[in-house]
């Protein structure tokens, strides 16, 4: 992947929007976007519970950002 603001990232951040962890599987990130699949599926499943789903949504928002900012260092 490319340095950070590239185009790589916007398309995974643009991916994340859709499904989060997405743009982390894009990336080659395979336990990043595992953690963040599951972490929003599972609170947007529990919506019904109010706590679940807000952080859901944090976590929806942080995997966008981390998709976005991403640099590789290998």
């Amino acid at each position: 992947m490319a340095s950070q603001g590239s185009a790589g990232n916007v398309i995974s951040a643009i991916c994340n929007v859709f499904f989060p962890g997405l743009g982390q599987l894009v990336q080659g990130r395979l336990m990043a976007a595992l953690v963040f699949a599951i972490v929003c599926v599972g609170g947007y499943a529990l919506w019904w519970m109010v706590v679940p789903a807000i952080i859901a949504g944090i976590f929806h928002l942080w995997a966008i950002i981390d998709a976005a900012t991403y640099r590789d260092n290998g």
